[in-house]
């Protein structure tokens, strides 16, 4: 080959690569900043109402227990693979103390990518619950005051999840905000794997309301529910950015195999089951190479059933995450 031919071949090789390369990087539809530190902090509340469904006294049916929110402020960097963040609770309570009692709340939780996995792991409890409407089967308690105040009484979980996305331009760190965001549409099946170990008692007594107790159904003594279960949920996932502006979510709906337990006189007594689970995940807000601001909510449940006896618990939360990444260091 003369030195002409050999210089054309070169020159087209090289255009050839240029624009293969080009290509490649226009086509991937996410920016990650994984290698700069973000520092991020967010502002908002969550809630974990339960109930305990069966066939009380006084025609009652469902004894309904809320808790009585806190705003909460979180404080978190990210960096690389992991994510750390560290929340509590600041100023008095939402409701009136003497209608919705006091309420305590802690977590701690921290997450990661690998690979097309997203991984997320968090523990958190909630002390202090009030029966709503308990006026009418308690004498004490009135219309002035309708509620039956159970100071002892506590929530808790742990929960360690893994998002499977089968399109792997789908980034869970895009979807958060704070390590990355989309660049344009796009949605992927997904499959999550979840572990979770949960549940709520009330000390020493009962969880059930002497006045609500069945001697014929010893589970309506316990001062304990608890559950381990493990399962999987399959879902959609989709996220879009349009000038700065991004919205995306997670929703899913699957199942878990559980084993269940309730405590009588400090005897726990255990059985295997399943159980009906979701995952609904919405996202939306602002995102710039060097800040980001976003609005973010989760949805969560958690049942246990004994036969004629149900224990249904809901977490859901409201925040507004805002943070910065420094150097600006992007990785296509």
């Amino acid at each position: 080959m003369c030195s002409f031919s050999r210089n054309i071949f070169h020159f087209l090789i090289t255009i050839f690569l240029s624009f293969y390369t080009y290509s490649q990087k226009d086509t991937l539809p996410y920016e990650t900043y994984n290698k700069n530190v973000v520092w991020y902090s967010d502002f908002g509340f969550n809630t974990a109402p339960f109930s305990l469904s069966y066939k009380f006294n006084d025609g009652i049916d469902k004894l309904k227990f809320r808790n009585n929110y806190k705003n909460l402020i979180g404080l978190g960097v990210s960096y690389k693979w992991l994510s750390l963040r560290l929340s509590f609770a600041i100023g008095e309570n939402a409701k009136p103390i003497d209608k919705f009692g006091k309420t305590n709340y802690g977590s701690l939780g921290f997450s990661f990518t690998h690979k097309n996995y997203f991984w997320d792991a968090e523990y958190r409890n909630v002390s202090g619950y009030v029966i709503k409407n308990a006026y009418k089967w308690n004498d004490s308690l009135s219309n002035s005051r309708p509620n039956y105040i159970r100071s002892n009484t506590k929530s808790y979980g742990l929960s360690v999840n893994a998002w499977y996305f089968k399109n792997d331009n789908f980034k869970m760190e895009a979807v958060m905000g704070k390590t990355g965001h989309f660049l344009k549409e796009v949605g992927t099946l997904y499959i999550k794997s979840s572990f979770n170990v949960y549940g709520v008692n009330n000390g020493n007594n009962s969880l059930i309301p002497k006045e609500m107790i069945d001697t014929n159904n010893s589970k309506t003594l316990s001062s304990n529910f608890s559950a381990v279960d493990i399962g999987v949920i399959p879902g959609y996932a989709y996220a879009n950015r349009k000038n700065n502006w991004q919205i995306s979510g997670l929703l899913g709906l699957g199942g878990v195999i559980q084993n269940k337990y309730y405590n009588i006189n400090g005897a726990s007594r255990g059985f295997i089951g399943l159980a009906p689970r979701y995952d609904v995940r919405l996202v939306a807000g602002y995102s710039s190479p060097s800040y980001f601001i976003f609005f973010v909510t989760d949805f969560d449940n958690k049942s246990i059933r004994f036969n004629n006896l149900v224990f249904r618990q809901s977490f859901y939360s409201l925040k507004l995450v805002a943070g910065i990444r420094l150097n600006k260091k992007v990785k296509k």
